[in-house]
C-alpha cells in the first residue's frame, strides 16, 4: 500500500513542471498533519521547493542555467489565493504583462482581492494584493477578467493586429469561445474585440481539421 508521501508525490507529479501550490490544495484527500509531513519530506529530497512559507513548487528546469527556474508569479498569486480563499484579479498593467502584451518585466505584479492587503517578496520580485470589494468581477471564468482587464488597460484605440494575434494564439479555440460567451455583458468594444478574437479562432479551426 502506497504512503501519503507517496500518494501526495504521485498527484504532484501528474502536475507539468512550474506548478505552484499550498497544503490545502491536498486536504480534500489527506488530514492537514499527514500532508505537512509529506512535504517537508518532499522538499528535503529536492523533489518540489518552498518559494516561501506555505507555498511550494514542482520546479521547472532552466537549461541554459542548468538550475531550476524562477516560479511563475502569476502562478503563486493563484496558488495564495486558493490557500485563503481569496478572490483576485489582475490589475491593468499585471493582465498585460501575463498576456503577453507588455514587453516590459515589472519588479512585481499588483492584483485586486477581496482579502486583506499584502505584500510578498520572492527573490528581487513581488507579488502585491491590494484590498477592494470586486464588485466590477462579474465574470465566471479567471480568463475573461484578465483579458477585459488588460484591454481596459490598453485602450481601443491601442487594439491592433498584432494585440489580436497575441491574445489569438494565447488560449484554445475552445477557452476563447467560453470567454466570448462569459463576456457577453462587458463593454461593447472590449466584447466586440473578444468576439473577433474568438472568431478566427472559429475559422482557424475550420480550416484545420483534425
Amino acid at each position: 500500500m502506497k504512503s501519503v508521501k507517496d500518494k501526495i508525490q504521485f498527484k504532484i507529479r501528474r502536475q507539468e513542471a512550474g506548478y505552484v501550490f499550498s497544503a490545502k490544495d491536498f486536504l480534500r484527500d489527506f488530514q492537514r498533519y499527514e500532508v505537512d509531513v509529506a512535504l517537508s519530506s518532499l522538499v528535503k529530497e529536492g523533489i518540489i521547493r518552498r518559494i516561501i512559507p506555505g507555498i511550494y513548487e514542482r520546479p521547472r528546469w532552466n537549461e541554459l542555467l542548468a538550475s531550476p527556474a524562477a516560479p511563475d508569479l502569476y502562478s503563486v498569486a493563484s496558488a495564495l489565493a486558493r490557500k485563503f480563499s481569496w478572490r483576485i484579479h489582475p490589475s491593468g498593467n499585471t493582465a498585460l504583462n501575463i498576456l503577453g502584451l507588455s514587453t516590459q518585466i515589472p519588479g512585481q505584479l499588483i492584483f485586486l482581492s477581496n482579502g486583506p492587503s499584502r505584500k510578498y517578496i520572492i527573490g528581487k520580485r513581488a507579488i502585491e494584493f491590494r484590498h477592494t470589494s470586486l464588485h466590477e468581477l462579474v465574470f465566471r471564468l479567471p480568463e475573461s477578467t484578465m483579458v477585459v482587464q488588460a484591454l481596459k488597460a490598453l485602450g481601443k484605440e491601442h487594439v491592433n493586429e498584432e494585440v489580436i494575434h497575441t491574445l489569438h494564439v494565447f488560449y484554445s479555440h475552445s477557452l476563447w469561445a467560453k470567454i466570448a460567451a462569459d463576456t457577453c455583458n462587458a463593454s461593447g468594444w472590449i466584447h466586440e474585440t473578444i468576439r473577433s478574437i474568438s472568431t478566427q479562432e472559429e475559422n482557424h479551426a475550420s480550416n484545420n481539421p483534425s
